[in-house]
């Protein structure tokens, strides 16, 4: 049979991994069975018997986890149980139907593919890749034990099932060949070998312009609204500590050329900047199986949602690292070399996050182009072995610092902007290092406690990724009063200035998502002004960067002002300053627990999480019903769940409590991986397009999805949610 096969092969000039179905004797046992959410993961294609497989047709080798560096695989690792996607019912070797496993390695049962191809279809019903050799059946073939097959040589009619393909003329070189070749041959010292992009006009006034949103219909500037705590003090008396919040909006992406904007797809029509992406995926041994495959399957689907301007490169590491895959743009051809490279994986040896980041932060220092928007996608289940050091002492600490590239860190003063989007898989991942990296590079960190839900989190940052509209932007904060003064600028994670004299300050915010929200609380004290019915006490005004035209936006200072009676009557605190400052002392809370909780003080902390509910509970806004405060309360609570013991804390309780400390930090969705009520806090910062995205996510699914955690976002008063 083996023979048989080879020499068939041979006189039909494949060049591809086809698989042949064994016999119920040949039949190995199933191993584990794969979840059913696997049934459209980006799997790999099953291997041929050693005597079966060509030149370009490897059997797999067995990942286990070891020292030796970072194992690529052509033909990648094998699940002894697939559902196919078109039927749903399961593909078993063995069981007399013949299985087609396409070259963006996924499978199908032979007769149901070709009847999906015999009516013109030539892309995956899977991951929407274009395929270039396509199954299909010879009419005069007819079987009366099952669907029809074609025998181009002179097989024997009672051979086992097989299946034949036609390869589909392109002018360009198959993407197999290119993509190995990437994985044998020697790095270049430098990554310059970056595609180039389209040619576009130059912009080179970057002057800054002032812009006045009624009179200007092409730039849509940034909505800037301030609330004082009060609309009124007394003219003869003054205020300490007087807050006034800030609250920023960014703009819609104009839609172009559609009557329906829904039917659009946001990578093809939305006038947006386009991305440079470098994904670093963890593949040591710890993510054998279940993990690696939907990782697959997740990066798959990032592969099929960035638009033919937007650039990829793919980074592998587990004891060593490796660029898997160049910057490439994401056009038809680009998209399947990248489905190549990620299906290509196999799991094995350690962990080496520095390395697997600094090949990262590499690509995109070296090339030679530059998108607008930049940004690296970090992944990894477990902690790094190899640079992270612990000095003695009685209480040790680790320098998760060494981790990050000196070259994009934030506060490294060479204006480098690469935020490092950091997700922790799994209860043994180090949860304190990747938040680590994430605070010091701009980035998120998301834990991802349920393995089902990791396409999902992807989907949500790149949903916030396809969609930046500002850049650079920095808020600038003036005392108008001669007498004022700046008391505070509490601004979470983002960097704040004040100058020496305390009547000016600055935010610096960076990008923005469209519609993406932010609030900002700044002090001031309230003079006394004896003949004034009204006092100026702060400007506002927000200076940026349009990120597809690079134009300079100087938007129009707003001005905050309070009335001065001779008396006021006793008035109600502003419930929009109320609710920032309960989401300020609840993030507080959860930052003095985790202290307390990492020096072993477990009772501390919950005692101070309770005391921040309790103390919430009382606010006006809580006393309204603000549903934002419950929610906080509610986050506040499952902390505390998740602090019940050492274990609990050691798996779950630091991750969970460091994911929303970023998300708190940077008003920025991530995930949880959690299924309870506290996530609509986390979702009340998602925006409309991370929202499009996790949707559809969602739906790319066959068969009925299991319960996912990240929900479509509820609306709190005073922040508009996605539409």
């Amino acid at each position: 049979m083996a023979s048989k096969w080879r020499k068939a092969k041979l006189a039909l000039g494949l060049n591809t991994c086809l698989y042949v179905p064994q016999t119920l004797e040949d039949s190995s046992p199933s191993n584990a069975v794969v979840s059913a959410r696997l049934s459209d993961a980006v799997s790999s294609p099953p291997a041929l018997s050693p005597t079966d497989h060509g030149s370009d047709c490897r059997p797999p080798t067995t990942p286990t986890p070891s020292s030796s560096g970072l194992r690529l695989s052509k033909s990648g690792t094998k699940s002894s149980k697939r559902t196919c996607a078109i039927c749903l019912a399961t593909m078993k070797p063995g069981q007399g139907h013949a299985i087609f496993t396409a070259e963006c390695s996924h499978s199908f049962h032979f007769h149901c593919i070709t009847s999906n191809v015999k009516h013109g279809n030539q892309i995956c019903p899977v991951c929407r890749a274009k395929w270039k050799e396509v199954p299909f059946q010879s009419p005069a073939s007819n079987l009366s034990n099952g669907p029809s097959r074609i025998n181009p040589v002179p097989w024997a009619q009672d051979d086992p099932w097989m299946t034949v393909v036609r390869r589909l003329p392109s002018p360009r070189m198959d993407a197999t060949r290119q993509i190995a070749s990437l994985f044998h041959t020697p790095e270049p010292a430098i990554f310059d070998d970056d595609e180039a992009l389209d040619q576009q006009p130059e912009i080179n006034d970057r002057r800054p312009s002032n812009v006045d949103a009624a009179n200007n219909n092409r730039i849509q500037t940034v909505d800037v609204k301030t609330y004082p705590e009060v609309s009124a003090v007394p003219r003869l008396s003054s205020h300490n500590n007087f807050t006034v919040l800030i609250h920023l909006k960014a703009p819609l992406i104009a839609r172009q050329n559609s009557s329906n904007p829904s039917e659009v797809p946001p990578t093809s029509q939305d006038p947006r900047a386009p991305v440079d992406l470098v994904t670093v995926l963890d593949v040591s041994g710890s993510m054998a199986g279940t993990k690696l495959a939907l990782l697959k399957r997740a990066m798959g689907f990032v592969v099929q949602n960035l638009g033919p301007c937007d650039r990829l490169s793919v980074i592998a590491f587990s004891s060593t690292a490796r660029r898997l895959f160049p910057l490439r743009r994401m056009t038809e051809s680009g998209r399947q070399q990248a489905l190549q490279a990620v299906n290509s994986l196999i799991s094995n040896g350690g962990t080496n996050i520095a390395e697997g980041l600094r090949k990262g932060a590499k690509v995109l220092v070296d090339r030679k182009c530059k998108n607008p928007v930049c940004s690296i996608i970090l992944l990894s289940d477990g902690q790094d072995t190899y640079t992270v050091s612990t000095p003695g002492g009685t209480t040790p600490r680790t320098n998760y610092q060494s981790l990050l590239p000196i070259s994009i860190h934030r506060n490294n003063g060479a204006g480098l902007q690469i935020p490092v989007h950091a997700f922790g898989f799994g209860a043994d991942h180090d949860a304190s290092s990747m938040h680590s990296i994430s605070e010091n590079s701009g980035g998120t960190f998301s834990f991802i406690e349920a393995e089902s839900v990791i396409q999902d989190a992807f989907a949500q940052c790149i949903g916030g990724l396809l969609s930046v509209v500002v850049q650079e932007l920095q808020v600038e904060v003036e005392c108008v009063h001669p007498r004022s003064l700046l008391g505070s600028i509490k601004a979470g994670s983002y960097q704040t200035t004040m100058m020496a004299d305390a009547r000016a300050g600055s935010i610096r915010v960076g990008d923005l998502y469209a519609e993406e929200e932010r609030d900002f609380l700044v002090t001031v004290n309230v003079p006394v002004d004896e003949s004034a019915s009204e006092t100026s006490l702060l400007t506002v005004r927000c200076v940026y960067q349009d990120p597809i035209t690079k134009e300079v936006v100087l938007q129009e200072a707003n001005e905050v002002k309070i009335q001065r009676p001779e008396v006021t009557r006793q008035q109600l605190v502003s419930i929009e300053v109320d609710r920032q400052r309960n989401r300020l002392r609840a993030a507080e809370a959860m930052a003095e627990a985790r202290a307390a909780a990492e020096n072993g003080d477990l009772a501390g902390a919950v005692s101070v999480l309770e005391s921040c509910c309790r103390a919430l509970s009382e606010t006006a806004s809580s006393q309204t019903g603000d549903r934002l405060c419950t929610a906080l309360c509610a986050e506040l609570k499952e902390m505390q769940e998740r602090m019940a013991n050492r274990r609990v804390y050691e798996e779950s309780g630091r991750a969970y409590v460091l994911s929303g400390l970023s998300s708190h930090s940077w008003q920025r969705a991530t995930a949880r991986g959690d299924s309870t009520d506290s996530t609509s806090l986390v979702q009340s910062y998602q925006t409309p397009s991370m929202v499009d995205m996790v949707n559809r996510s969602q739906t790319m699914v066959f068969g009925n999805p299991p319960q996912r955690s990240l929900q479509p976002a509820q609306s709190f008063p005073g922040r508009s949610r996605p539409r």
